[in-house]
C-alpha cells in the first residue's frame, strides 16, 4: 500500500506540466459604458475559440489611456474612438509630439453616439446653454472628453466657459441624479446602462444638435458622422435626436505576431453572434464597416483573414 501511495505521489510531482496559456489583456473603459461588456464578450470568444490563449477585459479610462497602454505593452488589445486612434497614429491632437506609429487595427466595431444628457426641467435645450453651468465632459483620458472638446470648440464654446467636471459614465449619471451637475457628455454606443438607469428615476432630455452645429464639428474633425439617436432608446425620450457619431476601433500593436492576430480576427468575425448576444452595438461589427470606417492601417494578421474571405481592402488600410 505504501508503494502505491508513494508511486502516486511521485507521478504527481514529476508529471509533465500543464500547458500554459498565453494571457491577453483587453483595455476597455468604465463599467457604465459599452467598451467593457464588448471587451468581455471578445475575451469570451478568444477563450472559447482561440487555442492556447486566455483573455481578460480590463477596466480603464477608455480611449486615450488605452492607446498609451498599447504603446507601452501593458495591454494587448484595446478599444478606442477612431479620432483618438487617428491622433495617436499621426501624433496630433491629444498626442501632439507623442506619435505612436505602432498602432494597427483589427477592425471597427460600432459607432459611438455623442449623447448630451440633462434633466428635463434643467432649462438646458442646446449646447449654447452650457456656459455658466456644471458639465461633466467625460473621464480624464477618455474619448468622450476628446469628442466634447472638439464639438464645443468648433461651436465657439470652451471648457473654460463652464465648470468642467471629468467624471466617468456612472459618476456622470449619479451626479445628474443627485443634482451635482447640470449636464453630462457620453460618447458611447446606445443604449448605455448609465443613461438607462438615470432615465428610470428621472425625466431626462437628450440635447439635439442643430445642422449648423453638426456641420461645424464635422469640419473640425471629419471622423464625425451625422447620426440620429432613435426615439424610444431611453425612457421618456420619444423623438429622434440629431447628434454625431464616431466609430470605435479594435486596435493592437504592430509588434503582435501575425498568427495571433489572424486567429483573433477570425474568431471574432466567425462568432460575431456571440458578441451580438452581449450587446446590440455588435450588430454593426461587420467587415464592410471595418473597410469604410477604420482610420489607421490594419495589422497584417487581420489583412490575412480579410483576404482569405475575399474582402476588398482599401489601399489606405494596408501598412
Amino acid at each position: 500500500m505504501k508503494y502505491v501511495k508513494y508511486a502516486a505521489l511521485a507521478a504527481t510531482l514529476f508529471a509533465a506540466p500543464a500547458f500554459a496559456q498565453s494571457q491577453i489583456s483587453i483595455a476597455t473603459g468604465g463599467t457604465g459604458g459599452v467598451y467593457y461588456p464588448m471587451g468581455g464578450g471578445l475575451a469570451e470568444i478568444i477563450n472559447k475559440h482561440v487555442e492556447g490563449y486566455s483573455a481578460t477585459a480590463e477596466v480603464t479610462g477608455a480611449s486615450v489611456e488605452n492607446m498609451g497602454l498599447i504603446a507601452t505593452g501593458d495591454a494587448d488589445l484595446a478599444i478606442a474612438l477612431a479620432d483618438t486612434v487617428q491622433q495617436a497614429y499621426t501624433g496630433t491632437g491629444r498626442f501632439e509630439g507623442q506619435k505612436l506609429p505602432m498602432v494597427r487595427a483589427i477592425g471597427s466595431l460600432y459607432a459611438n453616439m455623442v449623447q448630451i444628457v440633462t434633466l428635463a426641467d434643467s432649462g438646458i435645450s442646446s449646447i449654447s446653454d452650457l456656459p455658466g453651468k456644471r458639465v461633466s465632459v467625460g473621464a480624464p483620458g477618455s474619448g468622450t472628453e476628446v469628442n466634447a472638446r472638439t464639438l464645443l470648440e468648433a461651436n465657439g464654446i470652451s471648457f473654460d466657459d463652464f465648470t468642467a467636471q471629468r467624471l466617468n459614465f456612472n459618476e456622470t449619471g449619479d451626479a445628474l441624479n443627485n443634482g451635482d451637475i447640470d449636464a453630462g457628455f457620453w460618447s458611447v454606443g446606445a443604449p448605455t446602462s448609465s443613461i438607462l438607469n438615470l432615465a428610470t428615476t428621472n425625466a431626462i432630455r437628450v440635447i439635439a444638435l442643430t445642422p449648423e452645429q453638426i456641420a461645424a464639428a464635422r469640419k473640425a474633425d471629419p471622423v464625425f458622422a451625422e447620426l440620429a439617436l432613435p426615439g424610444g432608446t431611453y425612457q421618456g425620450v420619444d423623438e429622434d435626436t440629431a447628434t454625431l457619431g464616431v466609430p470605435n476601433v479594435l486596435v493592437v500593436s504592430s509588434e503582435m505576431d501575425e498568427e495571433t492576430v489572424y486567429q483573433i480576427t477570425r474568431a471574432m468575425y466567425e462568432n460575431i453572434a456571440e458578441l451580438q448576444a452581449v450587446h446590440p452595438a455588435a450588430n454593426e461589427t461587420t467587415v464592410a464597416f471595418t473597410m469604410s470606417a477604420t482610420p489607421v492601417p490594419l495589422h497584417p494578421g487581420a489583412i490575412r483573414y480579410f483576404e482569405e474571405i475575399g474582402a476588398e481592402i482599401p489601399d489606405a488600410l494596408r501598412p
